[in-house]
Protein backbone atom coordinates (compact mmCIF):
# COMPACT_ATOMS: atom_id res chain seq x y z
CA UNK A 1 0.00 0.00 0.00
CA UNK A 2 1.66 3.21 -1.19
CA UNK A 3 1.01 6.19 1.05
CA UNK A 4 0.29 9.69 -0.23
CA UNK A 5 3.32 11.91 0.40
CA UNK A 6 2.39 15.45 1.35
CA UNK A 7 5.55 16.81 -0.26
CA UNK A 8 5.62 14.87 -3.52
CA UNK A 9 2.00 13.71 -3.88
CA UNK A 10 1.29 10.24 -5.21
CA UNK A 11 4.02 10.53 -7.84
CA UNK A 12 7.30 12.37 -7.76
CA UNK A 13 6.03 15.85 -8.60
CA UNK A 14 6.73 18.40 -5.91
CA UNK A 15 3.54 19.91 -4.44
CA UNK A 16 3.57 23.76 -4.56
CA UNK A 17 3.20 24.20 -0.76
CA UNK A 18 6.60 22.55 -0.30
CA UNK A 19 8.54 24.47 -3.02
CA UNK A 20 10.50 26.75 -0.70
CA UNK A 21 11.01 24.05 1.94
CA UNK A 22 12.34 21.62 -0.68
CA UNK A 23 14.88 24.19 -1.97
CA UNK A 24 15.97 24.91 1.60
CA UNK A 25 16.37 21.20 2.43
CA UNK A 26 18.48 20.61 -0.69
CA UNK A 27 20.81 23.46 0.27
CA UNK A 28 20.95 22.64 4.02
CA UNK A 29 24.04 20.60 4.99
CA UNK A 30 23.15 17.46 7.00
CA UNK A 31 25.50 18.57 9.84
CA UNK A 32 23.52 21.82 10.18
CA UNK A 33 20.24 19.89 10.43
CA UNK A 34 21.77 17.56 13.02
CA UNK A 35 23.02 20.56 15.02
CA UNK A 36 19.61 22.24 14.92
CA UNK A 37 17.96 19.03 16.05
CA UNK A 38 20.26 18.77 19.07
CA UNK A 39 19.60 22.49 19.81
CA UNK A 40 15.86 21.80 19.68
CA UNK A 41 16.29 18.97 22.17
CA UNK A 42 18.28 21.31 24.43
CA UNK A 43 15.49 23.91 24.27
CA UNK A 44 12.90 21.33 25.25
CA UNK A 45 15.06 20.15 28.16
CA UNK A 46 15.51 23.71 29.39
CA UNK A 47 11.83 24.48 29.11
CA UNK A 48 11.05 21.21 30.90
CA UNK A 49 8.64 19.77 28.33
CA UNK A 50 8.27 16.18 29.38
CA UNK A 51 5.57 13.56 29.61
CA UNK A 52 5.30 10.55 31.86
CA UNK A 53 4.98 6.98 30.65
CA UNK A 54 3.06 4.92 33.17
CA UNK A 55 4.66 1.61 33.94
CA UNK A 56 7.98 2.54 32.38
CA UNK A 57 10.72 1.53 34.76
CA UNK A 58 13.56 3.27 32.90
CA UNK A 59 12.36 6.79 33.54
CA UNK A 60 9.23 8.49 34.67
CA UNK A 61 9.79 11.58 32.52
CA UNK A 62 10.69 11.68 28.84
CA UNK A 63 11.11 14.25 26.11
CA UNK A 64 8.81 13.79 23.18
CA UNK A 65 11.05 13.49 20.11
CA UNK A 66 10.70 16.62 17.98
CA UNK A 67 11.18 16.66 14.23
CA UNK A 68 12.61 19.89 12.82
CA UNK A 69 10.99 19.66 9.37
CA UNK A 70 7.53 21.29 9.48
CA UNK A 71 4.39 19.86 7.98
CA UNK A 72 2.85 22.35 5.52
CA UNK A 73 -0.83 22.82 4.69
CA UNK A 74 -2.17 25.37 2.22
CA UNK A 75 -4.87 27.84 3.12
CA UNK A 76 -7.56 26.10 0.92
CA UNK A 77 -6.71 22.72 2.53
CA UNK A 78 -7.07 24.21 5.99
CA UNK A 79 -10.31 26.05 5.10
CA UNK A 80 -11.94 22.79 4.02
CA UNK A 81 -10.61 20.93 7.06
CA UNK A 82 -11.75 23.65 9.48
CA UNK A 83 -15.25 23.66 7.96
CA UNK A 84 -15.46 19.91 8.58
CA UNK A 85 -14.17 20.25 12.15
CA UNK A 86 -16.73 22.94 12.98
CA UNK A 87 -19.52 20.75 11.61
CA UNK A 88 -18.26 17.74 13.58
CA UNK A 89 -17.97 19.57 16.91
CA UNK A 90 -21.40 21.19 16.42
CA UNK A 91 -22.88 17.69 15.98
CA UNK A 92 -20.95 16.35 19.01
CA UNK A 93 -22.39 19.08 21.24
CA UNK A 94 -25.91 18.54 19.87
CA UNK A 95 -25.57 14.79 20.40
CA UNK A 96 -24.50 15.26 24.03
CA UNK A 97 -27.35 17.69 24.72
CA UNK A 98 -29.74 15.15 23.20
CA UNK A 99 -28.57 11.95 24.97
CA UNK A 100 -28.74 13.73 28.31
CA UNK A 101 -32.03 15.39 27.36
CA UNK A 102 -34.86 14.42 24.97
CA UNK A 103 -32.98 11.44 23.38
CA UNK A 104 -34.38 12.10 19.91
CA UNK A 105 -31.52 10.23 18.21
CA UNK A 106 -32.35 7.08 20.18
CA UNK A 107 -36.06 7.39 19.41
CA UNK A 108 -35.23 7.83 15.72
CA UNK A 109 -33.03 4.70 15.73
CA UNK A 110 -29.90 6.61 14.70
CA UNK A 111 -27.81 4.82 17.33
CA UNK A 112 -28.62 1.70 19.41
CA UNK A 113 -29.76 2.76 22.91
CA UNK A 114 -27.50 0.24 24.67
CA UNK A 115 -24.43 1.99 23.22
CA UNK A 116 -25.46 5.04 25.20
CA UNK A 117 -27.02 3.56 28.33
CA UNK A 118 -24.39 0.85 28.84
CA UNK A 119 -21.53 3.19 28.03
CA UNK A 120 -19.10 3.52 30.96
CA UNK A 121 -18.85 7.27 30.26
CA UNK A 122 -22.61 7.92 30.29
CA UNK A 123 -23.23 9.77 33.56
CA UNK A 124 -26.72 9.48 35.02
CA UNK A 125 -25.97 12.59 37.10
CA UNK A 126 -26.14 14.63 33.89
CA UNK A 127 -29.57 13.43 32.70
CA UNK A 128 -31.95 16.38 32.24
CA UNK A 129 -29.34 18.78 33.62
CA UNK A 130 -29.01 21.94 31.54
CA UNK A 131 -25.32 22.77 31.30
CA UNK A 132 -24.36 26.49 31.22
CA UNK A 133 -25.05 28.00 27.79
CA UNK A 134 -25.83 24.54 26.36
CA UNK A 135 -22.16 23.74 25.64
CA UNK A 136 -20.82 20.32 26.70
CA UNK A 137 -17.56 19.96 24.83
CA UNK A 138 -15.66 23.27 25.16
CA UNK A 139 -12.29 21.87 24.06
CA UNK A 140 -12.18 19.10 21.47
CA UNK A 141 -9.12 17.46 19.96
CA UNK A 142 -10.20 15.80 16.71
CA UNK A 143 -7.60 13.34 15.35
CA UNK A 144 -7.52 13.37 11.55
CA UNK A 145 -5.46 11.47 9.00
CA UNK A 146 -4.88 12.19 5.35
CA UNK A 147 -4.98 9.58 2.59
CA UNK A 148 -4.73 11.69 -0.59
CA UNK A 149 -4.62 15.30 -1.81
CA UNK A 150 -8.29 15.92 -1.04
CA UNK A 151 -9.35 13.43 1.64
CA UNK A 152 -9.02 13.70 5.41
CA UNK A 153 -10.58 11.05 7.66
CA UNK A 154 -11.46 11.50 11.32
CA UNK A 155 -9.62 8.85 13.31
CA UNK A 156 -11.19 9.68 16.68
CA UNK A 157 -12.98 12.42 18.59
CA UNK A 158 -11.40 13.48 21.88
CA UNK A 159 -14.11 15.16 23.89
CA UNK A 160 -13.03 14.53 27.50
CA UNK A 161 -9.71 16.13 28.40
CA UNK A 162 -7.75 16.31 25.11
CA UNK A 163 -4.05 16.95 25.59
CA UNK A 164 -1.13 18.03 23.43
CA UNK A 165 -1.87 21.71 22.79
CA UNK A 166 1.23 22.80 24.76
CA UNK A 167 3.37 20.83 22.30
CA UNK A 168 1.67 22.59 19.38
CA UNK A 169 2.65 25.94 20.88
CA UNK A 170 6.14 25.00 22.08
CA UNK A 171 6.96 23.35 18.73
CA UNK A 172 6.21 26.66 17.03
CA UNK A 173 8.29 28.61 19.57
CA UNK A 174 11.32 26.37 19.04
CA UNK A 175 10.97 26.54 15.25
CA UNK A 176 10.83 30.35 15.35
CA UNK A 177 14.05 30.39 17.37
CA UNK A 178 15.93 27.85 15.26
CA UNK A 179 14.74 28.60 11.72
CA UNK A 180 13.92 32.30 11.32
CA UNK A 181 15.09 32.05 7.69
CA UNK A 182 12.37 29.46 6.94
CA UNK A 183 9.67 31.70 8.37
CA UNK A 184 11.00 34.57 6.21
CA UNK A 185 10.23 32.42 3.13
CA UNK A 186 6.65 31.55 4.20
CA UNK A 187 3.59 33.37 5.52
CA UNK A 188 2.68 31.01 8.37
CA UNK A 189 -0.58 31.53 10.30
CA UNK A 190 0.18 32.07 14.02
CA UNK A 191 -0.87 29.66 16.79
CA UNK A 192 0.21 31.79 19.75
CA UNK A 193 -3.29 33.31 20.09
CA UNK A 194 -4.69 29.94 21.23
CA UNK A 195 -4.58 30.86 24.96
CA UNK A 196 -6.52 34.07 24.22
CA UNK A 197 -9.13 32.08 22.29
CA UNK A 198 -9.34 29.50 25.08
CA UNK A 199 -9.68 32.17 27.77
CA UNK A 200 -12.43 33.93 25.78
CA UNK A 201 -14.23 30.59 25.40
CA UNK A 202 -14.01 29.82 29.13
CA UNK A 203 -15.18 33.33 30.10
CA UNK A 204 -18.13 33.07 27.71
CA UNK A 205 -19.53 29.95 29.45
CA UNK A 206 -19.41 31.30 33.01
CA UNK A 207 -22.69 30.74 34.91
CA UNK A 208 -25.25 33.51 34.56
CA UNK A 209 -24.80 34.23 38.28
CA UNK A 210 -21.07 34.98 37.76
CA UNK A 211 -19.71 38.55 37.72
CA UNK A 212 -18.69 40.15 34.41
CA UNK A 213 -15.07 39.23 35.18
CA UNK A 214 -15.43 35.54 36.16
CA UNK A 215 -12.74 33.74 38.17
CA UNK A 216 -11.28 30.81 36.24
CA UNK A 217 -8.90 28.09 37.40
CA UNK A 218 -7.35 24.95 35.93
CA UNK A 219 -7.86 21.77 37.97
CA UNK A 220 -5.03 19.23 37.70
CA UNK A 221 -4.66 15.77 39.26
CA UNK A 222 -1.16 16.93 40.28
CA UNK A 223 2.47 16.63 39.37
CA UNK A 224 2.43 12.85 38.88
CA UNK A 225 -0.05 13.05 36.01
CA UNK A 226 1.44 12.35 32.57
CA UNK A 227 0.25 15.73 31.24
CA UNK A 228 1.19 17.86 34.27
CA UNK A 229 3.63 19.96 32.26
CA UNK A 230 0.77 20.94 29.96
CA UNK A 231 -1.52 21.81 32.87
CA UNK A 232 1.03 24.20 34.37
CA UNK A 233 1.91 25.61 30.92
CA UNK A 234 -1.74 26.37 30.09
CA UNK A 235 -2.52 27.89 33.48
CA UNK A 236 0.48 30.18 33.03
CA UNK A 237 -0.49 31.17 29.47
CA UNK A 238 -4.13 31.77 30.48
CA UNK A 239 -3.11 33.77 33.52
CA UNK A 240 -5.27 31.61 35.83
CA UNK A 241 -4.52 29.65 38.99
CA UNK A 242 -3.38 26.05 38.69
CA UNK A 243 -5.17 24.17 41.47
CA UNK A 244 -5.46 20.66 42.83
CA UNK A 245 -8.58 19.24 44.46
CA UNK A 246 -7.32 20.13 47.93
CA UNK A 247 -7.08 23.82 46.90
CA UNK A 248 -10.86 24.00 46.35
CA UNK A 249 -13.76 23.71 48.75
CA UNK A 250 -17.54 23.83 48.41
CA UNK A 251 -19.84 25.78 50.73
CA UNK A 252 -23.59 26.11 50.15
CA UNK A 253 -23.17 24.78 46.59
CA UNK A 254 -20.57 27.41 45.72
CA UNK A 255 -16.95 26.52 44.85
CA UNK A 256 -14.18 28.51 46.50
CA UNK A 257 -10.43 28.54 46.01
CA UNK A 258 -8.20 28.74 49.08
CA UNK A 259 -5.98 31.84 48.88
CA UNK A 260 -3.73 33.68 51.31
CA UNK A 261 -6.49 36.33 51.51
CA UNK A 262 -9.13 33.71 52.37
CA UNK A 263 -11.61 31.78 50.19
CA UNK A 264 -12.26 33.21 46.70
CA UNK A 265 -15.28 32.19 44.64
CA UNK A 266 -14.55 30.25 41.43
CA UNK A 267 -16.89 30.50 38.42
CA UNK A 268 -15.28 28.35 35.69
CA UNK A 269 -13.06 25.30 36.15
CA UNK A 270 -11.04 23.99 33.22
CA UNK A 271 -10.67 20.48 34.52
CA UNK A 272 -8.06 17.97 33.49
CA UNK A 273 -9.39 15.31 35.88
CA UNK A 274 -11.51 12.41 34.64
CA UNK A 275 -15.18 12.15 35.63
CA UNK A 276 -14.60 9.26 38.02
CA UNK A 277 -12.27 11.27 40.24
CA UNK A 278 -13.83 14.72 40.24
CA UNK A 279 -16.23 14.35 43.18
CA UNK A 280 -15.85 11.57 45.80
CA UNK A 281 -19.40 12.20 47.02
CA UNK A 282 -20.85 11.26 43.62
CA UNK A 283 -18.35 9.06 41.79
CA UNK A 284 -15.37 7.20 43.24
CA UNK A 285 -15.48 7.60 47.00
CA UNK A 286 -11.75 6.79 47.28
CA UNK A 287 -10.71 9.71 45.07
CA UNK A 288 -8.39 12.23 46.70
CA UNK A 289 -7.95 14.18 43.46
CA UNK A 290 -11.38 15.77 43.24
CA UNK A 291 -13.51 18.17 45.25
CA UNK A 292 -16.30 16.88 47.53
CA UNK A 293 -19.55 18.61 46.60
CA UNK A 294 -18.40 20.05 43.26
CA UNK A 295 -21.14 18.22 41.33
CA UNK A 296 -23.75 19.73 43.68
CA UNK A 297 -22.37 23.23 42.92
CA UNK A 298 -22.33 22.39 39.19
CA UNK A 299 -25.95 21.25 39.20
CA UNK A 300 -26.98 24.28 41.26
CA UNK A 301 -25.71 26.41 38.35
CA UNK A 302 -22.95 28.09 40.37
CA UNK A 303 -19.92 26.81 38.48
CA UNK A 304 -19.09 25.70 34.92
CA UNK A 305 -16.96 22.61 34.31
CA UNK A 306 -15.08 22.49 31.02
CA UNK A 307 -15.41 19.98 29.55
CA UNK A 308 -18.78 18.99 30.99
CA UNK A 309 -19.08 15.77 32.95
CA UNK A 310 -20.21 12.88 30.75
CA UNK A 311 -18.72 14.06 27.45
CA UNK A 312 -16.90 10.72 27.09
CA UNK A 313 -20.05 9.09 25.75
CA UNK A 314 -19.48 11.06 22.52
CA UNK A 315 -15.88 9.97 21.87
CA UNK A 316 -16.35 6.28 22.57
CA UNK A 317 -15.04 4.28 19.58
CA UNK A 318 -18.34 2.41 19.14
CA UNK A 319 -20.28 5.69 19.07
CA UNK A 320 -17.63 7.04 16.66
CA UNK A 321 -18.77 4.49 14.08
CA UNK A 322 -22.20 6.19 14.02
CA UNK A 323 -20.82 9.75 13.70
CA UNK A 324 -21.67 10.15 9.98
CA UNK A 325 -25.33 9.39 10.81
CA UNK A 326 -25.14 11.61 13.92
CA UNK A 327 -23.74 14.56 11.91
CA UNK A 328 -26.46 14.18 9.28
CA UNK A 329 -29.22 13.82 11.92
CA UNK A 330 -28.35 16.99 13.83
CA UNK A 331 -27.03 19.30 11.11
CA UNK A 332 -29.09 18.10 8.15
CA UNK A 333 -25.84 18.09 6.13
CA UNK A 334 -23.63 15.43 4.65
CA UNK A 335 -20.47 15.02 6.76
CA UNK A 336 -17.60 17.06 5.31
CA UNK A 337 -15.06 14.88 7.14
CA UNK A 338 -15.61 11.17 6.71
CA UNK A 339 -14.98 8.41 9.21
CA UNK A 340 -12.46 5.69 8.60
CA UNK A 341 -14.60 2.72 7.37
CA UNK A 342 -15.40 0.84 10.57
CA UNK A 343 -16.59 -2.70 11.35
CA UNK A 344 -18.71 -2.87 14.51
CA UNK A 345 -17.74 -6.17 16.07
CA UNK A 346 -21.01 -6.15 18.08
CA UNK A 347 -22.74 -6.95 14.76
CA UNK A 348 -22.38 -10.73 14.07
CA UNK A 349 -21.74 -10.32 10.34
CA UNK A 350 -19.05 -7.67 10.88
CA UNK A 351 -17.45 -9.72 13.65
CA UNK A 352 -17.29 -12.80 11.44
CA UNK A 353 -15.51 -10.76 8.75
CA UNK A 354 -13.06 -9.32 11.31
CA UNK A 355 -12.25 -12.76 12.74
CA UNK A 356 -11.49 -14.00 9.21
CA UNK A 357 -9.26 -11.00 8.37
CA UNK A 358 -7.44 -10.12 11.58
CA UNK A 359 -4.05 -10.06 9.84
CA UNK A 360 -5.27 -7.22 7.54
CA UNK A 361 -7.15 -5.02 10.05
CA UNK A 362 -6.56 -2.65 12.96
CA UNK A 363 -8.68 -3.76 15.93
CA UNK A 364 -9.30 -1.27 18.76
CA UNK A 365 -10.87 -1.49 22.18
CA UNK A 366 -13.99 0.65 22.33
CA UNK A 367 -12.76 2.41 25.48
CA UNK A 368 -9.04 2.24 24.70
CA UNK A 369 -6.71 5.25 24.29
CA UNK A 370 -3.08 6.16 23.83
CA UNK A 371 -2.48 3.44 21.24
CA UNK A 372 -2.81 0.73 23.88
CA UNK A 373 -5.13 -2.27 23.67
CA UNK A 374 -5.09 -2.43 19.89
CA UNK A 375 -4.00 -4.91 17.27
CA UNK A 376 -2.30 -3.69 14.09
CA UNK A 377 -2.89 -6.84 12.03
CA UNK A 378 -0.23 -6.43 9.29
CA UNK A 379 2.48 -5.82 11.94
CA UNK A 380 1.32 -8.43 14.47
CA UNK A 381 2.70 -11.92 15.02
CA UNK A 382 0.59 -15.08 15.18
CA UNK A 383 0.45 -15.14 18.99
CA UNK A 384 -0.86 -11.53 19.15
CA UNK A 385 -3.48 -12.29 16.51
CA UNK A 386 -4.66 -15.40 18.36
CA UNK A 387 -4.87 -13.44 21.64
CA UNK A 388 -7.14 -10.89 19.95
CA UNK A 389 -9.17 -13.63 18.31
CA UNK A 390 -10.00 -15.01 21.78
CA UNK A 391 -10.87 -11.51 23.07
CA UNK A 392 -13.16 -10.86 20.11
CA UNK A 393 -14.98 -14.15 20.54
CA UNK A 394 -15.43 -13.51 24.29
CA UNK A 395 -16.71 -9.91 24.06
CA UNK A 396 -17.21 -8.66 20.50
CA UNK A 397 -19.14 -5.58 21.71
CA UNK A 398 -15.88 -4.27 23.24
CA UNK A 399 -14.15 -3.81 19.88
CA UNK A 400 -14.26 -2.11 16.49
CA UNK A 401 -12.05 -2.86 13.51
CA UNK A 402 -10.79 -0.73 10.64
CA UNK A 403 -8.79 -1.36 7.49
CA UNK A 404 -5.14 -0.40 7.69
CA UNK A 405 -5.02 3.07 6.18
CA UNK A 406 -2.12 4.31 4.17
CA UNK A 407 -1.59 7.40 6.38
CA UNK A 408 0.06 10.24 4.50
CA UNK A 409 3.79 10.77 4.94
CA UNK A 410 5.86 13.92 5.45
CA UNK A 411 9.60 14.48 5.11
CA UNK A 412 11.21 13.82 8.49
CA UNK A 413 14.80 14.15 9.66
CA UNK A 414 15.95 10.71 10.83
CA UNK A 415 19.30 9.02 11.44
CA UNK A 416 19.70 8.19 7.72
CA UNK A 417 18.85 11.76 6.59
CA UNK A 418 15.50 13.10 5.33
CA UNK A 419 12.92 10.35 4.78
CA UNK A 420 9.10 10.05 4.67
CA UNK A 421 7.33 9.06 7.88
CA UNK A 422 3.60 8.60 8.60
CA UNK A 423 1.74 11.45 10.34
CA UNK A 424 -1.63 12.35 11.81
CA UNK A 425 -3.01 15.69 13.00
CA UNK A 426 -4.87 16.81 16.11
CA UNK A 427 -6.48 20.23 15.58
CA UNK A 428 -8.06 21.89 18.64
CA UNK A 429 -11.62 23.16 18.37
CA UNK A 430 -13.06 25.51 20.99
CA UNK A 431 -16.82 25.90 21.57
CA UNK A 432 -18.34 28.57 23.79
CA UNK A 433 -21.29 30.90 24.05
CA UNK A 434 -19.36 33.08 21.55
CA UNK A 435 -19.34 30.36 18.87
CA UNK A 436 -16.68 27.94 17.59
CA UNK A 437 -13.02 28.79 16.94
CA UNK A 438 -10.16 26.70 15.67
CA UNK A 439 -6.49 27.72 15.71
CA UNK A 440 -4.90 27.16 12.26
CA UNK A 441 -2.80 24.01 12.51
CA UNK A 442 -2.70 21.68 15.48
CA UNK A 443 -0.41 18.97 16.74
CA UNK A 444 1.15 16.79 14.06
CA UNK A 445 2.31 13.47 15.46
CA UNK A 446 4.83 11.44 13.50
CA UNK A 447 5.71 7.74 13.61
CA UNK A 448 9.52 7.85 13.75
CA UNK A 449 10.07 4.15 13.02
CA UNK A 450 10.18 3.35 9.32
CA UNK A 451 6.89 1.82 8.17
CA UNK A 452 5.23 2.30 11.59
CA UNK A 453 1.69 3.68 11.73
CA UNK A 454 1.67 4.24 15.52
CA UNK A 455 2.17 7.96 16.20
CA UNK A 456 1.38 8.08 19.96
CA UNK A 457 4.17 9.57 22.04
CA UNK A 458 3.70 6.81 24.59
CA UNK A 459 4.48 4.31 21.81
CA UNK A 460 7.63 5.96 20.43
CA UNK A 461 6.09 8.64 18.18
CA UNK A 462 7.26 12.24 17.92
CA UNK A 463 5.82 15.61 16.95
CA UNK A 464 6.46 18.32 14.38
CA UNK A 465 5.32 21.88 13.81
CA UNK A 466 2.24 22.29 11.60
CA UNK A 467 2.23 25.24 9.20
CA UNK A 468 -0.90 26.62 7.61
CA UNK A 469 0.17 29.03 4.91
CA UNK A 470 -1.67 32.35 5.08
CA UNK A 471 -1.36 33.01 1.39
Amino acid sequence: MVAFDEMTGSGHELRPAYDALDRWLKEAPPEMLALRRSQAELFFRRIGITFAVYGDEESTERLIPFDIIPRVLTKPEWTKLEKGLRQRVTALNMFLADVYGPKECLKAGIIPPDLVYRNACYQLEMVDFKVPHGVYCHIAGIDVVRVDADTFYVLEDNARTPSGVSYMMENREVMLRLFPELFAMHRVAPVDNYPDQLLATLRSVAPRSAPSDPTICLLTPGQYNSAFYEHSFLADKLGVELVEGSDLLVRDDVVYMRTTQGPKRVDVIYRRIDDDYIDPLVFRSDSVLGVPGIIGAYKAGNVTLANAVGTGVADDKAVYSYMPEIVKFYTGEEPILKNVPTFRCREPEANAYVLDNLEKLVVKEVNGSGGYGMLVGPHANKAQIETFRRKLKASPEGFIAQPTLALSTCPTFVASGVAPRHVDLRPYVLSGANGISCVPGGLTRVALKEGSLVVNSSQGGGTKDTWVLDA
